[in-house]
């Protein structure tokens, strides 16, 4: 197990191509910050799904490339990099409190989660999507980290909602599932109001240490 997260944590080091000056830790236990450069999976409170993206466009709404859950705990297409919001003097191992704005880049296809006025396929509620690239980023893949309870900094296996900036809705998700994606997927969508449904945790990944002041 001990070499497979270290196995793990090297591949995500050499192909993010990521300048740490320090060591990544492939953490499995509680109470880990989350800082920036952080590679992880969000997993869904309720039903325990990883927030997913792969390279299929939503058949409605944007025509974006789709964002789901996914069931399987190892599915290399649900890690996300924590990066900063747009022109901001954070960098990477820098610590992440609660009320912070923070941008979510899917690993494999480099797109952005993001969000915007348009339909969810399931329930019609909002849309989430991926979108843009490493160099085409808007204020529409800004999402702020809000944590539930008394914790001041982000972290791992921590209960946190995660905000639209530009709409106000709360990333979500549900037991709806699609019958026309392989491997029981289930909508990701936003909402406007708090419920029990939107609460999410970071849970497996590489998680850089916080970054030491000078």
């Amino acid at each position: 197990m001990a070499m497979g997260f270290f196995c793990l944590a090297l591949f995500l080091i050499f192909g993010l191509d990521l300048d740490t000056g320090y060591a990544a830790s492939a953490s499995t236990s509680e109470g880990v910050e989350v800082t920036y450069g952080t590679v992880l999976k969000l997993m869904h409170e309720k039903t325990k799904f990883r927030l997913h993206s792969h390279d299929v466009p939503y058949g409605s709404g944007s025509g974006q490339q789709s964002v789901t859950g996914f069931p399987n705990v190892d599915d290399a297409n649900s890690y996300w990099i924590v990066r900063p919001e747009l022109e901001t003097a954070a960098k990477q191992g820098d610590s992440i409190p609660s009320g912070t704005i923070i941008r979510l880049q899917h690993m494999k296809t480099r797109k952005w989660l993001h969000s915007h006025l348009h339909a969810s396929p399931i329930t019609g509620n909002q849309e989430v999507s991926c979108f843009g690239g490493e160099s085409e980023s808007d204020t529409g893949d800004h999402w702020r980290v809000m944590i539930e309870g008394s914790g001041k900094t982000w972290k791992q296996d921590q209960r946190v909602r995660i905000q639209h900036v530009d709409t106000g809705v709360y990333l979500h998700s549900h037991d709806k599932k699609y019958t026309r994606i392989a491997g029981g997927q289930q909508e990701v969508c936003a909402v406007r109001e708090k419920r029990a449904d939107n609460v999410w945790l970071a849970a497996e990944g590489v998680y850089l240490p916080v970054a030491e002041t000078k």
